[in-house]
């Protein structure tokens, strides 16, 4: 696909280029992976556990509180995975929450029909949020969800300490947070719950005998990894699309099987999430050309995913390139993990962003005014978008 006459290029670029090395170690001694066939095995494999993603923060809790299953590996974990599989399948996505993701986006698109425009990361988050709520079981809370979760995602993930002004400042800021999503959030809904059983994750967390504590921790989770994410997506494909003459078009006259592999091309050159870490507890052997790599037993490994994904030799010619037509098999790549904790809600992030962004590029006039800005967030590869206001005449004008 072309831009101005030149060949598209990611839009969250990390500024670097993609390493020759398929391994190689960091200043500060973790082990980095770049090759897609490693990371693979590292993420399927044995003898590492989850590391990163806010982990530091979690492992403070006290020792009677069960960490989100996020944090959590072995049998417990896959048990717990098992046991919820079942509000994830392309099946119940498909029959349970079609429908209302539809909803939720002609509404937003409505409010963007009498405004005349809006930010986009305004439009995907509240459907974002939507979604995930429903899942989840988040429905009886307070007006103002999104402030709140906004205030208590941190600007970086982990925790600066308590040794420093900034460091009590985040340790009260925080706390404050959670507070306001329990009270206003995940306690109603604990409350309804508890009244009468839905089918859903809270009703699942309360079966399990799950604290209040323990619930929170599972909702701030999923709306971290399933809101978030997903907002952020929805702000790059759509910053794809507006760019792209020619793929805009086949975007919009396509079937859904074909836009949902347009949007897997767009997701695997542009990961979300850059970077997977993993604490080895055993030896694990990386292949390199000059010969196996060892990772000791307590040491880091760092998947840069946005690296893999591009790795021709798993992913053809081109691999900067859009190309929706790769081999099957390609997809997203390894943008939503694999292994035990590969993204269980892939399919509703891919199904709510067609949803929503085919009914935007339907719309007459559809317009993108002003460059979106690129920021990131350094200890996970992750980009954010922000600024890409879409605009399109207003309700009852010509």
């Amino acid at each position: 696909m072309v831009q101005d006459g030149q060949v598209s290029a990611r839009k969250a670029d990390r500024g670097r280029a993609r390493p020759t090395c398929p391994v190689d170690r960091a200043a500060d001694g973790t082990w980095q992976v770049h090759d897609f066939a490693v990371a693979r095995a590292l993420l399927r494999g044995p003898g590492t556990v989850q590391a990163g993603l806010g982990i530091e923060t979690v492992e403070k809790l006290p020792p009677r509180v069960r960490r989100p299953v996020l944090y959590r590996d072995g049998p417990e974990h896959r048990e717990h995975r098992r046991q919820t599989a079942r509000f994830f399948t392309p099946r119940r996505v498909d029959e349970h929450y079609r429908e209302l993701m539809v909803r939720i986006a002609e509404e937003q698109l409505a409010s963007l029909r009498s405004a005349g425009e809006a930010q986009l990361s305004d439009l995907a988050f509240s459907l974002a949020i939507g979604v995930v709520g429903e899942v989840v079981g988040l429905r009886y809370g307070r007006p103002g969800i999104r402030r709140r979760l906004e205030r208590f995602f941190p600007e970086e993930f982990g925790e600066p300490g308590l040794t420093s002004v900034r460091g009590l400042y985040w340790f009260v800021r925080q706390n404050t947070n959670w507070l306001r999503i329990h009270l206003a959030d995940v306690r109603p809904a604990i409350r309804a719950h508890r009244r009468r059983a839905h089918d859903d994750l809270i009703s699942h967390l309360i079966a399990e005998g799950c604290s209040d504590t323990e619930i929170l921790g599972e909702c701030l989770t999923f709306a971290a990894a399933g809101m978030v994410t997903t907002r952020e997506f929805i702000g790059l494909a759509a910053w794809h699309l507006f760019s792209d003459a020619e793929l805009l078009g086949r975007y919009r006259s396509a079937e859904e099987t074909e836009r949902l592999a347009v949007l897997q091309e767009l997701l695997r050159l542009e990961p979300v999430i850059g970077r997977l870490r993993r604490r080895a507890t055993e030896p694990v052997e990386l292949p390199c050309p000059e010969g196996p790599v060892t990772v000791c037993p307590g040491e880091y490994v760092e998947v840069h995913l946005d690296d893999a994904n591009t790795d021709p030799k798993a992913v053809g010619d081109d691999p900067l390139l859009v190309r929706p037509d790769r081999a099957e098999g390609v997809g997203a790549g390894l943008s939503f993990g694999d292994g035990p904790h590969r993204c269980p809600g892939a399919h509703i992030a891919l199904l709510e962003t067609d949803v929503f962004l085919s009914r935007l590029f339907a719309l007459d006039g559809v317009r993108m005014s002003g460059r979106p800005r690129v920021a990131f967030q350094e200890a996970i590869g992750g980009y954010e978008i922000r600024g890409l206001t879409v605009a399109v005449p207003r309700t009852g004008r010509g």
